[in-house]
């Protein structure tokens, strides 16, 4: 096999980062319990350009059922309110001064639900990035075999390699999923 042409380390480092991609974003998934993290995704139109709301306030958790975001530029509050509101997390921000508070409000059925819904989106985007990777392997292979630079058993080989790490991370998001789902459907 030529160097530098097929790297089973960076396929299985791409099918990580898929993974820890979807972490990230069902850790941004209420569950009916304030978690500072909820607010990561949100990204606020501030200076001119889009920055996470981590970079323009501070968020806290002072109580299970309320979070709150210390805004540090009082010309930001507004943009941060925006970007809350307008966000698909259900959340109602009370503004006092530069302060937002966040109460986080107990989850029906009909919203947990549409959690769950999220939850599955997300994993579906997640197995699909996967899958690419594995295509770009297999893709890489074939080329490698067809221009005699790896013989047939070495692309079966590899191959199997590249499949197995496709099963691997392809569970390990089904039992995040599952996990992230009974978390949000907990009563």
């Amino acid at each position: 096999m030529t160097a530098g042409k097929f790297d089973l380390a960076d396929i299985e480092r791409r099918m990580k980062g898929a993974v820890s991609v979807l972490k990230k974003e069902f850790a941004g998934l209420r569950t009916g319990r304030a978690n500072a993290s909820l607010l990561d995704p949100l990204t606020v139109e501030a200076y001119g350009s889009r920055m996470p709301i981590n970079q323009v306030a501070t968020v806290s958790v002072p109580e299970p059922r309320m979070i709150v975001v210390q805004v540090w530029d009082k010309s930001q509050v507004a943009a941060v309110e925006k970007a809350i509101r307008e966000s698909d997390l259900g959340l109602n921000p009370v503004v006092d001064g530069q302060m937002l508070r966040l109460p986080i409000p107990e989850l029906n059925e009909e919203r947990r639900q549409e959690l769950v819904k999220v939850a599955h989106k997300y994993a579906e985007q997640s197995r699909i990035a996967v899958r690419n990777v594995r295509r770009d392997g297999m893709e890489t292979l074939k080329r490698l075999e067809k221009s005699h630079e790896i013989g047939e058993d070495e692309q079966h080989g590899q191959a199997a390699k590249v499949q197995e790490l496709t099963d691997k991370y392809i569970k390990e998001i089904d039992e995040a999923l599952a996990h992230k789902e009974a978390e949000i459907m907990q009563v």
